[in-house]
């Protein structure tokens, strides 16, 4: 009894992880390195690079734990972690916002235009996430990874990628790798079920895939 608590303990502990390390405030950032390193964005100079990752972790995750802080503070939302449902509605609405103005960033600073279409297909699924949101949960986790799959995916179709294809495809394989992971560590810990998690997921990939593809 003692070894199998111990080990539903461990594997708690590891969802608990992966579920905090891939966060949806944190995808975002993780997508826009990739994309500043494997891109033909490398060759922009390193603190410029370093300027646009730092102003994109502000928009897309500072921004909205302070928003989430600051409205559990004024009793709008019960839990910063948002478990329920209906603590999600002006949190996902404010990050959507978020999302709009790292598009507008990123545009004014003529940044490419499947840069600026990443972050607008970011912007959409948090839209539709908001919006489905408001009778069901979906899971904003698997958006976020579902985006930066994505983003790879999209960056080697449209022939952008700076580097081997071998490794590629390895980057594209790891991020499918963590997006099992992922899903897996959402309904262990009974944040999501199996639907909400593919939904989400599935949100994630078609619209950052539909931006880039269309638009980019």
């Amino acid at each position: 009894m003692a070894s199998r608590l111990a080990r539903i303990r461990v594997l708690d502990e590891t969802a608990r992880f992966i579920s905090t390390v891939l966060s949806p405030l944190l995808t975002p950032t993780y997508g826009m390195f990739m994309a500043l390193s494997i891109s033909p964005k490398v060759l922009d100079t390193t603190g410029s690079r370093i300027n646009l990752l730092l102003i994109i972790f502000g928009i897309t995750c500072v921004l909205p734990m302070v928003t989430i802080a600051v409205l559990h503070n004024f009793k709008l939302i019960k839990d910063k972690r948002m478990i329920k449902r209906q603590d999600r509605l002006i949190p996902y609405i404010t990050a959507t916002v978020y999302y709009l103005g790292a598009v507008w960033f990123l545009s004014y600073t003529h940044e490419p235009r499947w840069l600026v279409m990443f972050a607008a297909g970011g912007a959409l699924a948090c839209l539709i996430s908001t919006i489905v949101n408001i009778k069901w949960k979906i899971s904003a986790h698997m958006a976020g990874m579902g985006g930066v799959l994505a983003l790879l995916w999209q960056l080697d179709a449209m022939d952008l990628e700076v580097i081997s294809p071998v490794w590629m495809l390895f980057f594209i394989f790891a991020a499918i790798g963590l997006c099992g992971a992922l899903g897996s560590a959402r309904m262990l810990l009974k944040r999501h079920n199996f639907m909400q998690v593919v939904a989400g997921f599935v949100n994630g990939v078609v619209c950052v895939s539909l931006m880039m593809r269309l638009f980019g």
